[in-house]
């Protein structure tokens, strides 16, 4: 929402807000002047009180550069000094992801985030639901002979997250779960005992943790999304598969959130009808 300001209120908290930035860079009148390529005399009079005139916009650019400032800041129109480049990094970050099941970036996040909401959608089944066979078939051909070693470390990780006073709610595609009881496609090969297993595990730990543990299978052919998780209001990351897209700016988190809102309001199934589900994929297995 833009609001209209008297010219000379303007003005006024234009030279508030550049004395301002000059003390807090120790900026001396003279100095600005050299780098904003001006008279010290220009500066000397930017900072009176005694006209309502604003500087031009390329004056207004040269001060916030030299100080380190956003124009829009010494000029009234945002109470975010910092400039834009600054914003952006602040708000956005791109780190890796190895390949791994709760790594020090993701275990982090969930620190932060502890008593908040969590909401994901994983890359296949979470790996927080995920039994130990299932890990160690589905990683093994990455971690060779440190499988069991890497399991076994994150395994306090997940049993914290569970534990952690956050809700969590899952949104993952229908024919994920469907492809996974029948072994097709990313599953292919996967023994029929260890699905069974899987699904009995699924069941049990939505029982268990219900309502604070939510599934919801929707049908990626009405809406899709991409590998995401939404740590309350603080942070929205989205996994890229090599790296971790991590936006932090309020106005961006809103918006994955209304995403997997719109996933929840489209899913196939209620919650409550997950494990009725499960259970019936479980008995097709043959």
């Amino acid at each position: 929402m833009v609001t209209n300001t008297d010219k000379r209120d303007r003005s006024t908290l234009f030279r508030a807000r550049l004395a301002q930035a000059m003390d807090l860079a120790g900026a001396t009148q003279s100095g600005l002047a050299r780098a904003a390529n001006v008279d010290r005399s220009t500066i000397s009079q930017l900072l009176k009180g005694d006209t309502a005139r604003l500087p031009n916009a390329q004056l207004v650019a040269e001060c916030a550069a030299a100080l380190g400032v956003s124009a829009d800041w010494l000029l009234g129109l945002t109470e975010r000094p910092e400039q834009a480049a600054e914003l952006l990094a602040s708000a956005l970050s791109m780190t890796e992801a190895p390949r791994a099941l709760v790594d020090e970036q993701i275990f982090a996040w969930h620190q932060e985030a502890a008593g908040y909401k969590v909401r994901h959608v994983p890359a296949g089944l979470p790996d927080m639901m995920k039994t130990r066979a299932i890990l160690q078939w589905e990683y093994e051909p990455h971690l060779g002979r440190t499988t069991d070693q890497a399991i076994g470390a994150s395994e306090d990780r997940l049993d914290w997250m569970r534990a952690s006073g956050s809700d969590y709610e899952i949104a993952l595609p229908i024919h994920d779960l469907r492809a996974f009881a029948r072994a097709e496609g990313y599953y292919d090969g996967l023994s029929a005992d260890l699905r069974r297993d899987q699904l009995r595990h699924m069941i049990e730990l939505h029982t268990q943790l219900y309502p604070s543990l939510r599934l919801h299978p929707f049908d990626a052919r009405k809406l899709y999304s991409a590998p995401v998780t939404i740590f309350g209001p603080l942070l929205a990351v989205i996994y890229l598969g090599r790296n971790y897209l991590a936006f932090r700016d309020t106005e961006r988190v809103q918006a994955i959130t209304l995403h997997f809102d719109g996933l929840i309001r489209e899913a196939e199934l209620s919650s409550r009808d997950v494990p009725a589900f499960l259970r019936a994929l479980h008995d097709e297995i043959t």
